[in-house]
């Protein structure tokens, strides 16, 4: 079996375990400011942006913006009534690590620590788009220091 794939199945089985142990969990909402009792469709968090984006951030901004934001909402501050902000202390590296973001557009995602539902497949992004989203999102979060 592929050593890729083994460890992103150890790694699911693990985030499994932790949630049904932790019973699932709630964001903690002081990692970014949240917006102020969000009307439908508004932003859910205020963020800072980054004074400058790598190359590849900018590739992942780009395609972000394509497939992403209809959900997540502009630079990732996610959109009440339609999905969770990334820029987000959930969604840090240390717990949700970037092959989490592979998976999650791969298979789809169950909610767990939001209430806006599954998350289904996202198709027609390569792992390489992935990865640039992710680093967009990551260089997002570095700049509101979320690491």
């Amino acid at each position: 079996m592929n050593k890729t794939i083994l460890l992103a199945i150890v790694a699911a089985i693990l985030a499994g375990g932790a949630y049904l142990f932790i019973g699932g969990s709630t964001p903690d909402e002081t990692a970014v400011a949240p917006s102020t009792d969000p009307a439908e469709g508004a932003a859910l968090v205020s963020i800072s942006l980054p004074d400058s984006l790598s190359q590849e951030a900018k590739i992942g901004k780009t395609a972000f913006d394509a497939v992403c934001a209809a959900c997540h909402g502009e630079n990732a501050t996610g959109i009440d009534g339609s999905g969770p902000p990334l820029v987000h202390k959930i969604y840090e590296p240390g717990h949700h690590g970037d092959m989490s973001f592979q998976l999650a557009v791969q298979r789809g995602v169950p909610a767990h620590h939001w209430k806006f539902g599954d998350m289904p497949p996202q198709e027609g992004l390569t792992q390489g788009d992935v990865s640039a989203i992710t680093t967009y999102v990551r260089e997002l979060q570095q700049a509101n220091g979320i690491d």
